[in-house]
């Protein structure tokens, strides 16, 4: 049978849902039963990834360390993950401490056009003996012909796949094949996807990707996740199955699992709410969404005009001041339009 290896973001992106509140019972009933499913990598931390807890990106809960110990404790068949942005996290300060902990992959991420950031801290981890990835968000920003100058890039630097993210959930499935089918065609490593719903194509661009050639494929359970959240990890697995291929994990204990996290971590299902659309539209990271509803009522302008905008100025993860900048603006010209 094809085999697919699936990547568990729940404990990560499923952060950004609950505005990075997990708790140490979240990560252990969760880590457990997506360790007893078999799940072959079960990513744990900030939305945002190690080092990211700020009151700028949202604070978590519990730091780092305590998230990652919680979860290895609890993790026996599935490895260990982390997701890592270069100017989040440090190597002294956080991979160092990640390392002793335990974690088994490495995933190195950076906006889609600025792989050059990431080359100290795939290196590092190489040299640590870690699974390691690179990672290109927002990749819808770029053509897939730079995303391969970038991808090989992380290759070069030692990164054994290149996994491209779907940031605001604004793909269609032939953007998807088109970009996969090119990275395949081009590097040495294995090439993967993560999926966001925003337009409903979550499920569909996964496939599309696994079509294409992709090896790795991002889900988590329940779609917990950023704006509409991800790739629905229990739906994708059957989908999967019925399709032949192999992913080797137990689908009725992966139904379990996300039976807990309905129960016992969402606050709300993910569901593709208006904003939700018109984030997807305007190619802006999914994770922005609260933020983007809060200021908005704030300084009373209509989120979607402030979504637009922000999309108009190619604003990615990591600049969440801009959100007020640009509501502010929006503001103002509200208001000398009523005079």
């Amino acid at each position: 049978m094809k085999k697919v290896i699936i990547s568990d973001a729940t404990l990560r992106d499923g952060s950004h849902a609950i505005s990075h509140k997990l708790t140490k019972e979240h990560i252990e009933i969760y880590a457990k039963a997506a360790d007893a499913a078999g799940i072959p990598i079960v990513e744990v931390g900030h939305g945002n990834g190690l080092g990211a807890s700020s009151l700028q990106v949202g604070l978590s809960l519990l730091d780092d360390i305590e998230m990652l110990e919680i979860a290895r404790n609890n993790l026996s068949q599935s490895k260990l993950g982390i997701h890592v942005i270069p100017g989040f996290a440090t190597i002294k300060r956080d991979l160092v401490r990640a390392f002793e902990i335990g974690v088994d992959v490495v995933r190195v991420a950076s906006h889609c056009t600025e792989a050059d950031i990431t080359e100290r801290h795939i290196s590092y981890s190489r040299e640590k003996g870690k699974e390691v990835y690179g990672v290109l968000m927002m990749s819808h920003m770029a053509s897939k012909e730079l995303l391969l100058d970038e991808a090989l890039k992380m290759q070069t630097y030692g990164a054994e796949g290149i996994i491209i993210m779907d940031s605001a959930g604004a793909y269609l499935p032939y953007d998807v094949t088109e970009r996969i089918a090119y990275l395949v065609a081009h590097l040495k490593v294995p090439v993967g996807f993560h999926a966001h719903n925003n337009l409903g194509m979550s499920i569909a661009n996964s496939i599309a990707a696994i079509e294409a050639g992709a090896k790795i494929i991002d889900a988590s359970a329940c779609g917990f996740g950023a704006g509409a959240g991800n790739a629905q990890l229990e739906v994708l697995i059957a989908v999967l199955g019925k399709m032949g291929y192999e992913t080797g994990i137990d689908l009725y204990k992966a139904l379990d699992a996300a039976d807990l996290v309905e129960e016992k971590i969402m606050e709300v299902l993910p569901s593709i709410k208006g904003i939700s659309i018109v984030s997807g539209l305007a190619g802006v990271f999914s994770g922005f969404s609260k933020h983007v509803m809060r200021v908005s009522k704030e300084y009373n302008v209509d989120p979607r005009d402030v979504f637009f905008e922000l999309g108009k100025r190619k604003v990615v993860a990591g600049q969440e001041d801009m959100i007020v900048e640009v509501a502010l603006q929006l503001s103002n010209k509200q208001n000398r339009g009523a005079e």
